[in-house]
């Protein structure tokens, strides 16, 4: 029970960490290039990661992983953060949530298909009610639509339910903040040179806003949540935790309200009560 209640309350914690990942990408795409935005943060974030590992002596994983750490490499450190950037610049926050509103299905298909886990079908069912549930507030709030921009996402969000299963499964093994590193430093030789390549011709046009988006999509969401998500999900379950991911959407419509003083709809608060009722009910047939 211990175990369970860890695991819930790191994941949530890194569920409220990602929660301003959108917007600050939405800011940072103001002033950067989705490319360099993307090369960037990896960067900054591998040279954190790899000053840890340094600092408290890391021993470097097993032959045998570093498959899987490609496959965390590709899915959240390149692949979900480029194509949410890319598809920012077709689509509105608010239509991106209807796909965010999909990633806890996304991440239970794949803690079946690579984490070996069987939830139970009543499991199954609560999950597909709060991604609907997610989804329907999204559309019902409107948000201008792009067939590339709807793409991207439905890409971004494969992947990423991908690197979170890959990554939570191998952090039962060597520690939820040793694989986003070992992931983050295996991606560095690639991402370096993108961030070369695509460095701005002028720093003086890039806005303070658009600076702080950087800051924040490198340092939280980039390395500091997935210390947290992905403690959360090896210990507590991925299928089961990452049920979590449902309510990442109205913690950063009520960043909003609270940062940037956008008003919050009753709608909101209606759908955020059905949603914390299906990871409520999903945890518990998990």
């Amino acid at each position: 029970m211990q175990s369970a209640g860890s695991g819930w309350g790191n994941g949530l914690l890194g569920v409220i960490i990602f929660s301003g990942s959108l917007p600050a990408t939405r800011v940072a795409v103001g002033g950067f290039s989705a490319l360099f935005l993307t090369s960037a943060r990896a960067v900054i974030a591998a040279l954190i990661g790899v000053a840890v590992l340094g600092v408290l002596r890391q021993a470097r994983p097993q032959r045998g992983d570093f498959a899987s750490l490609t496959i965390v490499a590709i899915g959240v450190v390149v692949g979900f953060p480029l194509l949410t950037a890319l598809a920012l610049q077709h689509i509105t926050s608010a239509r991106s949530i209807v796909f965010i509103g999909l990633l806890p299905l996304s991440t239970a298909v794949f803690a079946v298909l690579r984490g070996g886990e069987r939830p139970r079908p009543l499991f199954w069912l609560f999950a597909i009610l709060g991604s609907a549930t997610v989804a329907g507030f999204a559309l019902s709030n409107g948000g201008s639509a792009s067939l590339t921009g709807d793409l991207l996402m439905v890409a971004a969000i494969v992947l990423c339910g991908l690197g979170y299963a890959e990554g939570a499964a191998l952090s039962r093994r060597l520690g939820g903040w040793q694989v986003i590193s070992w992931a983050l430093l295996l991606a560095l030789p690639l991402m370096v040179p993108v961030a070369v390549l695509t460095w701005p011709a002028s720093w003086s046009g890039v806005s303070v806003p658009a600076w702080i988006g950087l800051a924040y999509v490198s340092i939280f969401s980039m390395f500091v949540g997935f210390i947290f998500w992905y403690r959360g999900l090896a210990i507590g379950g991925i299928a089961r935790v990452g049920q979590l991911q449902q309510l990442q959407p109205f913690f950063g419509l009520a960043l909003a309200g609270l940062l940037l003083h956008e008003p919050v709809a009753w709608s909101m608060i209606v759908a955020t009560v059905l949603v914390v009722a299906c990871v409520f009910f999903a945890r518990r047939f998990a």
